[in-house]
Order: C-alpha cells, then sequence, then structure tokens
C-alpha cells in the first residue's frame, strides 16, 4: 500500500502518473479510491485506496509451452516476405499463462491470415475482438484484442493491436475470420474504432444519430431516466453516493 494510501483522494479517476508511458510496462497513472466514493460520508474504506496503473512490460525468453514455437515460426513468416520481425511484432508478452501477441496495425491482417493456414500454427478461429480504451496511454489509447483459437494444437492466444485517438482505424480482418464482422460492428459502435475496409460497417447496439461512443472512459457516465411503475431511476451520475 503507498504512503499516500491513508489520505482522501479528491476523486476516483486515473491520475496521469509523470513517467514515460512510452517505456514497456511503465505505469500509466494511478487510480485512487473505489466506487466513484471521494466524499466524508465514506465508511467503506475504500475511498483510501491507491493502485497503480500499468501496462504488462516483454516478456523475455524463454516464454514456456508452445508460445517460442508460434513466435517463431511467425517471425520466419514475416522475414519470408523481406520484413522485419521487430517492425511487426511490436513485443511477446506472457501474462498469467497466456500468451498474447502486439501487432502493428497495418499488418494484422496478414498475421492472421498465417496464423490461420500455416500449419503448424491454424488458428483456424477467431473468438472475436474486444476494444479496451486506455486514456493515458498516449498515442496508443484504443487497443483492440483478438482471441484466437486453434482448434488442430487446442491452443489459444491472443492478438493486440493499438491505435491513436486522433487516428482511430485498424483494418478489418473479416476477409480472414469471416465471423468476426457482427464484432467489429459492436466494438466499432461502443469504442469508435473505425476497422477499414469492413463490409457494412453499422451500429449494433445505438441509434444511428447517437454521438459518441458510450464504452470508451471519457464518456459522461450520465444516463437517461428511467421509468417504472410510478418510481424513476436516475441517471448513474446523478445518484447519490455509495456511503450516502
Amino acid at each position: 500500500m503507498s504512503d499516500t494510501a491513508d489520505t482522501r483522494p479528491e476523486d476516483s479517476q486515473v491520475v496521469p502518473a509523470h513517467v514515460d508511458a512510452a517505456a514497456q510496462g511503465a505505469p500509466l497513472g494511478r487510480r485512487l479510491g473505489l466506487f466513484g466514493v471521494a466524499d466524508d460520508g465514506d465508511t467503506t474504506g475504500f475511498g483510501g485506496l491507491v493502485r497503480d496503473v500499468a501496462m504488462p512490460g516483454a516478456s523475455a525468453r524463454p516464454y514456456g509451452r508452445w508460445f517460442d514455437q508460434v513466435v517463431d515460426i511467425l517471425s520466419e513468416l514475416i522475414a519470408s516476405t523481406g520484413a522485419s520481425a521487430d517492425a511487426v511484432i511490436e513485443k511477446v508478452v506472457v501474462d498469467h499463462d497466456e500468451l498474447t501477441v502486439f501487432i502493428e496495425r497495418s499488418s494484422i491482417v496478414q498475421v492472421c491470415q498465417w496464423l490461420r493456414d500455416d500449419q503448424d500454427l491454424r488458428f483456424e478461429l477467431c473468438l472475436g475482438v474486444d476494444g479496451v480504451h486506455y486514456p493515458h496511454d498516449h498515442g496508443r489509447e484504443l487497443h483492440a484484442t483478438y482471441t484466437l483459437m486453434s482448434l488442430t494444437h487446442n491452443r489459444v492466444m491472443r492478438l493486440e493491436v493499438t491505435c491513436p485517438d486522433e487516428d482511430p482505424t485498424i483494418p478489418s480482418v473479416v476477409s480472414v475470420y469471416p465471423g468476426n464482422d457482427w464484432w467489429e460492428r459492436e466494438t466499432w459502435d461502443l469504442m469508435g474504432i473505425v476497422f477499414t475496409g469492413h463490409p457494412a460497417l453499422t451500429r449494433t447496439a445505438l441509434p444511428d444519430d447517437w454521438v459518441g461512443h458510450p464504452q470508451r472512459k471519457d464518456y459522461p457516465l450520465g444516463g437517461v431516466p428511467v421509468h417504472y411503475k410510478g418510481a424513476t431511476v436516475p441517471p448513474a451520475d446523478s445518484r447519490r453516493s455509495y456511503s450516502a
């Protein structure tokens, strides 16, 4: 626990850390409190929590299990095109016994093609794409994560691609994994990542005239009052605090 854990935070948002967040594994900020409680009525004790927010750094070899084999084969396939593996694979992370390969975004379609078609890889199934928003990961605020499964070899791995808020575009992988059609639409709808080349990037949850992407962390917390049997449930940001 930090030395500042017994002080009452101003709020429960992530406070930017004064560090080089571009460095692998560097902290992106510090989260203060829990549940949004920041008033003097907090009796839970959670208001004093302090937790650093950081991205995992690159893992060192050997990665273990079958992870080295997959990364080596992928590196060989990249080199066969005359490109540098370091230019395509940003980093390899093994965390909680799971393999995540960070891919430069312009290469995501070709990497998926290799992972699906190579006889020693055979990741035939993509279980969808999810968007994550890290407002303090400057220049890499939006992350798209793809979970791939090899039915042939009974393996699961993850690809991750980043893009900045100023250019929230990532090439669509629907041409390789057609089942990603709906997942990319949902991630665009709720997170604002534009999957270029998608056959029909239309909304899945929100009206066509909706402004903004409500699963981003900087999206306002408010909502629409809900009427239910004569009672009204107010928007989340206008309700009383948890400690009131």
